[in-house]
């Protein structure tokens, strides 16, 4: 499987081929982008988190690796994309469990998250106080 940077790469001289062939499309598109994108009610950060776990339900690769490198810009914890892509995979099912994993391993490759083993959201330290555990 090609990581998100491969996919980009691969994509981005289909997709200037074809903008340059329809170009009036391409620009109305990139205008509607940037107008749905616009911090309003909701921070562009949360419209980026949403637009990746939409991504997710699409199973649109091209789309991951662009919403994973818009979160990582606006400064989405690894931890606040995971719950954006909990709620990804409740809503798509048995997709979600593989196409949210690729998700995150995007958002790590394009600057959310150091490199190496991920932490798991809500791990507890060795040393935690496990009296209450039953």
């Amino acid at each position: 499987m090609p990581t998100a940077k491969e996919t980009a790469d691969e994509l981005r001289p289909q997709g200037r081929y074809l903008r340059d062939r329809i170009p009036s499309v391409w620009s109305a598109y990139a205008t509607l982008h940037k107008e749905a994108m616009a911090p309003g009610a909701l921070d562009t950060k949360t419209k980026e988190l949403i637009a990746l776990a939409v991504s997710v339900a699409r199973q649109c690769d091209g789309c991951i690796g662009a919403h994973a490198r818009g979160a990582a810009r606006q400064g989405a914890t690894e931890a606040e994309v995971a719950e954006a892509l909990g709620v990804a995979v409740l809503l798509n099912g048995g997709p979600g469990t593989v196409y949210g994993p690729r998700a995150m391993a995007a958002f790590r490759e394009l600057g959310g998250a150091p490199a190496g083993p991920a932490e798991p959201v809500g791990a507890r330290p060795p040393d935690a106080d496990r009296s209450n555990v039953r």
